[in-house]
């Protein structure tokens, strides 16, 4: 089974978001890529990968043929783009979903419709879920159900092309350490309580479609 290690699954990640949010610009040069894996919008965690680890992501995802180089008439430098759709055998709908959880960990329906559909539309929480069952239930699954989070109902997914890729579950903040000040808690517990607020909307959007 295909397995990718976590500097490539940020690189694939931004070569299916950007070949679909900004077609213009792609295929991708190593300075837009190295761009791209850092940013701070829609990404989790946050990197600061060189173009040396970058390119050393490139390398690897080409030997397992899933990034092509190409060279472009006025273009003088290389670019690449990515062979995931062939090479995974999934459609554009489930391969947006697939890039969202390598770029953003575990995630509910309700959050993967809200974000993956700025790569692509995705009509309703019955058609993410139908993608989600395919993807889950194929001879080599490549997500995987999750309990929720705690205090909340929705189950959640992972990718399984790096399994390992995020933690299923974050650690609660310390309130002492967070009382003094420690930044590194603080932003955690505001990122747990984003996850969890968006998981609430998830779900009330789903609510909403079924009635």
């Amino acid at each position: 089974m295909l397995r990718l290690a976590p500097h490539e699954c940020r690189v694939l990640g931004v070569l299916v978001e950007k070949a679909l949010t900004v077609p213009a610009q792609y295929p991708l040069t190593l300075n837009s890529l190295v761009l791209g894996s850092n940013q701070r919008n829609n990404r989790d965690p946050v990197t600061d990968l060189d173009e040396e680890r970058v390119l050393a992501a490139l390398d690897s995802l080409r030997a397992k043929g899933l990034v092509h180089e190409v060279s472009l008439s006025g273009s003088r430098v290389p670019k690449y783009r990515h062979l995931a759709r062939e090479v995974l055998s999934v459609s554009t709908a489930e391969l947006v979903l697939l890039a969202e959880l390598l770029l953003r960990g575990p995630q509910t329906a309700g959050e993967l419709r809200s974000r993956a559909g700025r790569m692509h539309p995705l009509e309703s929480m019955e058609v993410v879920g139908n993608l989600l069952e395919s993807l889950r239930t194929r001879e080599a699954p490549l997500v995987e159900e999750l309990a929720p989070i705690p205090g909340t109902r929705a189950a959640r997914f992972r990718q399984l092309l790096c399994p390992d890729l995020h933690p299923i579950d974050a650690a609660p903040p310390s309130p002492t350490r967070t009382a003094t000040g420690d930044e590194g808690d603080l932003s955690r517990r505001v990122a747990e309580l984003k996850r969890r607020l968006e998981a609430v909307e998830g779900e009330v959007r789903q609510l909403r479609g079924q009635t």
